[in-house]
């Protein structure tokens, strides 16, 4: 089986002679997904089962948008040591300190997205387009949807920022030599 560029010009020949093509020999590029985004997927089912129970049980005492807020906490959290470990293989850095800074940093922008989706999609979606359906059900559609658009928040924020050295922290602490000068 010949790759796609070994074969333009005999493609090319064939097509302007008006020859049959056999198309099925020529090898199609495959779409990979990488190993941590099937790690933290399944990191995510944890969290997201953890945010998704708690937000229910937190929406008897709270209003919708301060439950979702409490979930997502919740599971922020509970998720963080088996992101670390599993989904981004970062169990052994030595950076867990500043891991965690970064990692609070990425869960509140994924938190507002997550909030902030999950309200727009009551309001605007299951509100008008679901009027008869049990409130509870409106809520939680809207969170899942919420959930969803914040997993990938997540997944590239802890991916591009959170478990990999990117310098900025070094730049934003104190160099021994200004600890020595205070």
């Amino acid at each position: 089986m010949q790759h796609w560029p070994g074969r333009i010009s005999e493609l090319i020949t064939a097509v302007s002679t008006g020859k049959p093509v056999n198309v099925s020999s020529i090898q199609q590029p495959k779409f990979k997904v990488s190993k941590s985004f099937y790690s933290f997927f399944l990191t995510a089912l944890l969290g997201a089962s953890v945010n998704f129970l708690s937000q229910i049980f937190y929406r008897e005492f709270f209003p919708f948008g301060t439950s979702v807020l409490l979930g997502y906490l919740t599971a922020t959290i509970v998720s963080f040591a088996p992101t670390k470990r599993f989904a981004f293989s970062a169990g052994g850095t030595g950076n867990t300190g500043r891991e965690v800074v970064k990692f609070f940093i990425i869960a509140f922008v994924a938190l507002a997205v997550q909030v902030g989706v999950s309200k727009l999609t009551l309001h605007y979606v299951a509100n008008p387009f679901f009027p008869n359906l049990d409130q509870f059900w409106q809520e939680k559609g809207s969170h899942v949807v919420g959930m969803g658009v914040s997993f990938l928040a997540n997944y590239f924020g802890h991916k591009l920022l959170t478990f990999r050295s990117t310098g900025v922290y070094d730049w934003i602490r104190p160099s021994k030599e200004d600890e020595d000068e205070l």
